[in-house]
């Protein structure tokens, strides 16, 4: 059977979107300042910064991620990296903590995978 690169490029992605993950969630003020993928983030923005192993050196900036918590769920877009997140975990803005819980809940076990 032979692929071509262009359908192997599909199936990794499709794989890649069904893929879940689960770890903790935090939440950061970007506070107007640039996030590791060069965009200038805002608070209010549902952006969210990767594990290094997720961040995959920027490879997955720009992609959106679903985070579910307890019957709740947010997308977020890669913007950042966050060197001390262990793989699987993911700190969202506070604007996108907030979807899915207090901030006095401070971290929280999520799951999340690529839309």
């Amino acid at each position: 059977m032979v692929f071509s690169f262009s359908k192997l490029l599909a199936l990794a992605t499709l794989i890649s979107a069904a893929q879940a993950f689960s770890g903790d969630a935090t939440y950061y003020l970007p506070n107007g300042g640039y996030g590791a993928c060069g965009q200038k983030l805002q608070n209010s923005d549902h952006v969210v910064a990767l594990s290094s192993a997720q961040y995959n050196n920027g490879a997955n900036c720009g992609r959106h991620i679903k985070v579910n918590y307890n019957g709740k769920s947010v997308t977020a877009k890669v913007a950042d990296l966050c060197p001390g997140c262990a793989s699987g975990s993911v700190d969202l803005a506070e604007s996108a903590f907030k979807v899915l819980a207090p901030l006095d809940k401070g971290r929280i076990r999520v799951t999340w995978n690529y839309v």
